[in-house]
């Protein structure tokens, strides 16, 4: 259990106030999937899908709340390839299919902040149709997901340069 600590690759270190704190999933998400372990999510019970999806939503506009206004070009690169590696790897199937068809209608978009917050409110308006829900108004997206208060920056993605973690 991560009660006051984190691990980050392959150290632990200490949880100062206002770092992230890390959640584990409902017992209920918990339950479901330990039940049904050898199962594909597109056979797991729809709340477990719908849960998993607006995780999902929230990590990715979360993402482009962060997103700079004049992004690297690696940082364009990075984007456009999380969302192809998300089409491929998302644990529900039928979903990584439908957002790869979403993908191929609507390119990424990542020229700026505001541009990348608008193409993901657009994309997420397209997937909710196809689901029946209602339109999300992207004039509003900044204000549903603004930028994380973090202190001293540690947030901000501006200036970050592409380095990889080994885990």
């Amino acid at each position: 259990p991560l009660k006051d600590s984190r691990i980050v690759s392959k150290r632990t270190l200490p949880i100062s106030p206002g770092s992230l704190i890390i959640h584990r999933p409902p017992r209920k998400i918990l339950s479901s999937l330990s039940h049904h372990q050898d199962q594909t999510l597109t056979t797991l019970p729809l709340l477990l899908r719908e849960e998993l999806g607006r995780a999902t939503w929230t990590f990715l506009h979360t993402l482009a709340a962060q997103y700079p206004e004049n992004p690297t070009r690696q940082q364009r690169k990075d984007v456009k390839e999380l969302m192809s590696i998300l089409s491929r790897m998302y644990p529900c199937k039928e979903c990584a299919d439908h957002f790869k068809e979403v993908l191929r209608a609507n390119p990424v978009q990542a020229g700026s902040h505001d541009e990348f917050s608008q193409w993901l409110c657009h994309v997420h308006n397209v997937v909710n149709r196809s689901l029946g829900k209602l339109r999300f108004p992207c004039e509003r997206v900044d204000a549903r997901w603004g930028k994380l208060e973090c202190e001293q920056r540690a947030c901000d993605l501006e200036g970050t340069t592409t380095s990889h973690i080994e885990f």
